[in-house]
């Protein structure tokens, strides 16, 4: 069992919108009993809360809906999870300060394809939610060809 999670600053965008995207990508593959696949955000505001209703919009576009209920990372997610994936450097460094034993364990969910950072949409529109559906789309892709059983 592979365990893959996601982390944003909230987990209502981003994070959530990767979780969606290679659940998607595992079911289509036939790969879902091989993986456990979550998100979850740096800070707790939205604990409890689903998705951001234009993640949910995305998401259902292209057959990748689910149901989400946002979380905050919790000191065993960093034991759990072998694969953990953020969306930028600020996420990156917010885990590092607040668990230091695990630095190094997290990395930027861009390095699976060139580098560089997810880009926050939560103040932006429909349309940086479909840009960074498509830049997670292409990461989740490469981890897939060199993660998933052939």
């Amino acid at each position: 069992m592979k365990r893959v999670l996601f982390v944003c600053m909230g987990n209502i965008c981003r994070s959530p919108m990767a979780e969606g995207i290679l659940r998607r990508k595992l079911k289509e593959r036939g790969l879902e009993g091989q993986f456990e696949v979550d998100s979850c955000g740096t800070g707790g505001w939205h604990e409890g809360e689903p998705a951001d209703p234009r993640t949910e919009r995305v998401l259902a576009r292209y057959g990748a809906h689910f149901p989400h209920t946002a979380r905050q990372i919790r000191p065993e997610d960093l034991e759990r999870f072998e694969h953990i994936f953020v969306m930028d450097r600020e996420n990156l460094r917010a885990l590092e300060q607040r668990f230091p034993q695990h630095r190094g364990k997290a990395r930027l969910i861009l390095e699976l394809n060139g580098g560089g950072e997810v880009p926050d949409p939560y103040y932006g529109g429909l349309e940086q939610f479909e840009e960074v559906y498509q830049m997670l789309d292409e990461a989740l892709e490469v981890f897939l060809q060199t993660h998933a059983p052939h």
